[in-house]
């Protein structure tokens, strides 16, 4: 096609043309002025010259209009109605509540059994953010990393949603159905074949309806076990002073502090306060002129030892003896201790430690990591007495746990019942101890001859795979509880949110 601009034009009548309009007007060529023939050609044309061709049968129109049609069906194939939502989800809104500003629930976090306290944030019923609780002895207003993101594990879509049975999706009614039978079955025999596998239990509440099990089936037994445990700890206080104890450390009273291999600041219960005391008396202020002074002997590093003032790298192994030597150096006579004796930088070490904590006696700490043997524990309570530390820098209260246990030799000996043939009904409350058992225990490969497998969890973990139901648990923020903080205070724990995945406590699975 020729393109118009081509055809002469005829300049006289297009002037004439333009002297003939009135007001603004928009044109892009004097051919369009013109409106010659063709010119009007030209435009009827979808695409300019040159521009290339779809030889196709089926044309753009064409095919646009079947797109839409098509679009408009896939519409209509769910035929279903989506639930209406509302903007703001009340007719008369609760009491205190005003939409976008937030509320303030005091609760607990329990980890390792261990209460701390925090004060959780909510916007419109959904919990968004967890800080330290100023009120709570155990936080004093701090948290850690772990009570800062436990609050992603109430909405992880990975989290477990229903009962299930031998895998299948089930019901929680169904659940009770089939648990009547079994419990009337374990209660002709007073549940001589009927075994409880929790974690650490501090809350009285909980571990009560653990004992109301025991008093209703009277040969049944309840193990515990957790893998990061305090045994310990426990056995050395057990060597140290012959009863059940447990320690409370007074970090603001203490002008020197010794810690063989502990991480008291970052890591095991009370380490949120146990770090605001420390920093307390690192700050100087109008009636304090000193600082205090940390010592740390530890084999791997930490928190605790990059704000040492004096840290000593050492194998885990060698740390009983600098403890030994420490010991000897201030009673003056032998611990009886087989260990080598101290090289010249750990004798130089000892003395400087020893002449320290001398000077400080009663404002001096010694303590240990749980990693380490008990004898290093009771080295170090043995050394806070001779020191005059106890009452000062160091109390000792009743356990927090309901039933102290060693955890290692809990599981073991529920494995060796398993092997044995002696339980037949296996409730484990809590975990995934399939996945944190030690792998000498083969729990693995013995829990399958167990006939009734029961598995309250967050998740559908190894433990549920194998066992024959698993019930959803409920989030620490979805239900009631109570736990004992790590100096003893007992702490409420109050739901923010009804389930989100209809899970249940392990309160309600014992009830």
């Amino acid at each position: 096609m020729t393109s118009p601009h081509l055809v002469p034009l005829d300049l006289e009548a297009l002037g004439q043309r333009l002297a003939q309009k009135q007001g603004p007007e928009f044109w892009r060529s004097l051919d369009e002025v013109a409106q010659t023939p063709a010119f009007q050609t030209w435009v009827q044309n979808e695409f300019a010259p040159g521009a290339p061709e779809w030889h196709d049968p089926l044309s753009r129109r064409r095919f646009l209009q079947l797109m839409g049609a098509s679009l408009g069906l896939a519409g209509l194939t769910a035929c279903t109605r989506q639930p209406e939502e509302k903007i703001v989800p009340y007719i008369q809104a609760p009491e205190g509540l005003v939409p976008g500003k937030p509320l303030f629930f005091a609760t607990a976090m329990p980890l390792g059994g261990v209460a701390h306290g925090v004060l959780v944030e909510s916007h419109m019923g959904r919990p968004t953010k967890i800080e330290g609780n100023p009120q709570h002895p155990a936080s004093l207003g701090a948290t850690d990393a772990l009570t800062q993101a436990s609050i992603l594990g109430l909405y992880d879509p990975d989290r477990s949603q229903s009962v299930t049975h031998v895998g299948r999706l089930s019901t929680w009614s169904a659940f009770l159905t089939a648990l009547g039978p079994a419990l009337e079955t374990q209660r002709l025999n007073k549940g001589a074949r009927l075994r409880l596998l929790t974690e650490t239990v501090t809350s009285p509440t909980l571990g009560q309806q653990c004992q109301d099990v025991l008093t209703l089936f009277p040969q049944a037994k309840w193990y515990q076990y957790e893998p990061v445990t305090e045994d310990a700890v426990r056995a050395g206080l057990q060597l140290a002073f012959g009863e059940a104890l447990q320690p409370v450390y007074h970090l603001e009273a203490a002008d020197v502090i010794v810690a063989l291999d502990a991480d008291m600041l970052t890591s095991g219960p009370g380490n949120v306060r146990y770090a605001r005391d420390f920093m307390r008396k690192r700050q100087m202020s109008g009636h304090q002129h000193s600082m205090n002074r940390l010592y740390v002997v530890e084999s791997t590093p930490s928190l605790t030892g990059a704000m040492a003032d004096h840290r000593l790298p050492l194998r885990p192994a060698a740390i009983a003896g600098l403890a030994h030597a420490l010991m000897r150096a201030l009673t003056g006579s032998a611990t009886g201790s087989s260990e080598p004796a101290p090289t010249s930088l750990l004798t130089r070490w000892v003395q400087a430690m020893a002449g320290d904590l001398q000077q400080h006696r009663g404002k001096s700490l010694v303590l240990a990591g749980p990693q380490q043997p008990p004898v290093v524990h009771a080295l170090a309570h043995t050394m806070n007495s001779l020191l005059g530390n106890i009452g000062q820098t160091v109390t000792y209260i009743a356990p927090t746990q309901v039933q102290p246990v060693d955890h290692t030799m809990s599981l073991m000996t529920l494995v060796q019942e398993i092997v044995s043939g002696a339980v037949e009904m296996l409730v484990i409350l809590g975990g995934n101890p399939v996945y944190t058992a030690p792998a000498n225990s083969q729990l693995a490969h013995h829990l399958t001859q167990v006939p009734l497998r029961i598995h309250l969890g967050l998740y559908h973990d190894e433990t549920a795979a194998l066992c024959h139901w698993h019930v959803p648990e409920a989030h620490y923020l979805e239900t009631w509880s109570d736990a004992r903080a790590y100096d003893g205070t007992v702490s409420v724990l109050q739901p923010l949110i009804a389930p989100l995945y209809g899970g249940k406590s392990a309160h309600e699975l014992l009830a």
